[in-house]
């Protein structure tokens, strides 16, 4: 599903193109009426070959249930560097010194527990690791770190060294109400950096919240083809559908060069090896051959003199293993496949146009350096495109190419089981949604139309689309 085929430096296409495109979309819609055909939605193996049948505590620990033994050992290892937690240095366990000298976690997993989904702390006590801001300032070319406290706001620190702020965020509660009178309420967060430590923060300063992802299925995306998303984007809303997905091309820092951009709330990491580059220094204080300067504003003088765990402080071996053990975790099965609540959602999905930038199905192209990833028909439910979301999330904070009210159409398999990973359900970039429902509310922009169509639906659709969205 998704978007028709069309080339991404094109305004207008072809009459035959357009002919295709149509005769698509009503082909589509015709095989969704009658229930005849779900495989285009959705198959049991979300992942493929990949697919692990689990939905228990661990089901996204797991490894691609088709590594071979030495692409397994690698991931055994990849995993104790992901769980275990980093030190201050100098320490007598060199391989995992060098944590800080400010961060937000200490390991990986404090965000991402159990390779799943964080959530925002609950009070100013919660000890929560899971929610960080990114900051920026304007720029002459663009934004700019924020000149005191950098581009993102750490919160912890080593002994020695002054943490540079903590994260304060308040709710107020917005009420609505669906056509058929059924009331709803939607809490709209406001973020604040409380108790600056080195000054105040600039007055200009742009605050993007973040939330951490689950970590699933990332290579089996990072295997798909730029062709292919490329041929999903319309920057233009050339076909005139009010979805104009486009793509954001970030510096790859290892090839040299602009690359797609595919992961990150905003698709501002073009690799799964460099997202972990950026996610040890930025969270962790960790460096490496990509990222290899201490996280440390010139203002932070305790900062810049606290000593380092070598340079770099994870070598290109240990981010390689990460880097496969991320690539490699698998997707957990869809359940409930045969339910016909489930049938009738998944339908529901297509026709709210859910599916329009929740693309469903994509197949994983040859030239992956992993073999186990090759030629997969997977089922992610993304575009890996950039969407317009409304007013209503935007950070106003921009990212790349991507504007301030841009996001990265962020995956669905595996959305059913966080309750079950992770013990809650706080959905969207910062987990502000306390419910599936409420995330889809909260959707505006191009997805405006999509939430309109299902504020429409009877109490009874709405469960049934909710329901299938909880058996990915």
């Amino acid at each position: 599903m998704g978007k028709p085929l069309f080339s991404r430096s094109s305004t207008i296409k072809p009459p035959a193109v357009w002919l295709l495109a149509a005769l698509t979309v009503f082909l589509a819609a015709c095989q969704f009426g009658r229930g005849s055909d779900l495989s285009e939605i959705y198959d049991e193996r979300l992942g493929g070959d990949t697919t692990a049948f689990s939905s228990g505590k661990n089901a996204f620990e797991l490894s691609a249930r088709n590594l071979d033994t030495p692409l397994r050992r690698t991931f055994e290892v990849g995993d104790s560097f992901f769980n275990q937690n980093w030190v201050a240095a100098p320490a007598s366990t060199e391989a995992r010194d060098g944590l800080g000298p400010t961060m937000n976690a200490q390991s990986c997993s404090s965000c991402h527990s159990h390779d799943g989904r964080g959530r925002p702390p609950e009070s100013a006590d919660d000890p929560t690791r899971g929610l960080l801001l990114r900051l920026s300032v304007p720029g002459p070319d663009g934004p700019v770190d924020e000149p005191v406290y950098g581009g993102q706001l750490q919160d912890r620190s080593i002994l020695g060294v002054p943490v540079e702020g903590r994260l304060a965020i308040t709710y107020r509660e917005v009420t609505g109400q669906y056509p058929d009178g059924t009331g709803f309420s939607l809490r709209q967060p406001v973020y604040e950096i409380a108790d600056p430590q080195f000054a105040p923060v600039h007055p200009d300063v742009m605050i993007s919240p973040r939330v951490a992802p689950a970590t699933i299925g990332m290579g089996l995306l990072e295997a798909i083809p730029e062709e292919r998303i490329m041929a999903l984007a319309d920057p233009d809303d050339a076909d005139g559908d009010g979805i104009s997905g486009r793509p954001n091309f970030v510096w790859n820092v290892r090839e040299r060069k602009l690359s797609l951009g595919r992961f990150g709330w905003k698709a501002n990491q073009p690799s799964v090896e460099q997202q972990a580059a950026g996610a040890f220094l930025g969270d962790i204080g960790i460096t490496s051959s990509l990222f290899p300067e201490e996280n440390c504003p010139r203002a932070q003088a305790a900062c810049t003199g606290a000593p380092n765990g070598g340079s770099p402080e994870i070598p290109d071996t240990r981010l390689e293993k990460v880097t496969i053990y991320t690539q490699t975790l698998a997707v957990p099965a869809m359940r409930n496949v045969e339910d016909p609540e489930v049938q009738q959602g998944a339908r529901l999905f297509v026709q709210s146009q859910c599916s329009m930038c929740h693309t469903p199905r994509h197949e994983t192209g040859q030239d992956h350096p992993l073999e186990p990833l090759r030629g997969q028909i997977i089922y992610p439910y993304t575009d890996l495109l950039l969407h317009d979301m409304g007013d209503g999330l935007a950070d106003n904070r921009p990212d790349g190419l991507a504007n301030g009210s841009e996001w990265r159409t962020p995956p669905l398999w595996g959305i059913g089981l966080v309750q079950t990973v992770n013990g809650h359900t706080m959905f969207l970039h910062d987990g502000r949604a306390r419910n599936l429902e409420e995330a889809i509310l909260w959707h505006g922009g191009e997805a405006k139309a999509s939430r309109d169509e299902f504020m429409g639906l009877t109490t009874k659709e709405r469960n049934a689309l909710i329901k299938f969205l909880e058996s990915l």
